[in-house]
């Protein structure tokens, strides 16, 4: 299958995905994982109307989506791996959803910048739903209060929360639960579900999948 068909495949499963939840036509947005492929590689998905896609690392993203959001300048770029506080200011100006807020020194450098560059992307809090030493991501525990922290105390809109379920459980649980957080919080944003659970997310409430190996093949 060509990147073409690939894209429209997994369209055509959100959809299905969409039905079988009963909900609307529409709901769920896609976030083409554009991470290690090349501008070369991206720009037939952006040709076949693709326009919401994400990215692993700030210095990566430098080196290909200036150049491709000059071409295309209605693209939605999403921060979707970890950030560090130095490269908050380069998140900020690059990016139009950090999906990675997880911790409050990140906050408070988002908070900073945003204030410092009058642009404020969309933010997401990371939550940790399997409590993984080796992942990013607030304790589920404490999601509420830091959602309150970062509203109240910095002024940030938080708007939705993100997870990444540990990659050999079940993954419903884990959407189960970042669902019941985010009326906790009072977000209505969820960004959960990849490439081989995504139709899973959608019964869950997903409303952005982060797919990308299969539309873009294997790294």
């Amino acid at each position: 299958m060509s990147v073409e068909e690939r894209l429209q495949d997994v369209r055509s499963r959100i959809a299905k995905a969409e039905r079988y939840a009963k909900r609307p036509a529409g709901s769920v947005s896609l976030v083409a994982v554009s991470k290690t492929f090349d501008a070369d590689a991206i720009r037939p998905v952006i040709a076949a109307g693709q326009r919401v896609f994400g990215e692993n690392r700030v210095q990566e993203s430098q080196s290909k989506w200036p150049e491709l959001k000059a071409e295309t300048p209605d693209i939605e770029l999403h921060l979707i791996g970890p950030l560090q506080s130095n490269k908050a200011a380069d998140a900020v100006a690059l990016f139009d959803v950090i999906e990675t807020v997880d911790r409050e020194k990140i906050a408070r450098a988002l908070c900073e910048e945003i204030k410092k560059q009058g642009r404020a992307p969309k933010l997401y809090v990371q939550v940790n739903t399997g409590l993984e030493p080796q992942k990013a991501g607030i304790d589920p525990k404490e999601t509420v209060q830091f959602v309150e922290f970062c509203r109240n105390d910095l002024g940030l809109a938080i708007e939705g929360l993100m997870c990444i379920p540990p990659a050999e459980e079940n993954p419903g649980p884990h959407f189960a639960l970042l669902q019941k957080l985010a009326k906790e919080c009072g977000v209505e944003k969820l960004s959960m579900g990849m490439s081989g659970d995504f139709e899973t997310a959608v019964e869950f409430g997903a409303t952005s999948v982060r797919v990308g190996s299969a539309i873009f093949g294997s790294r």
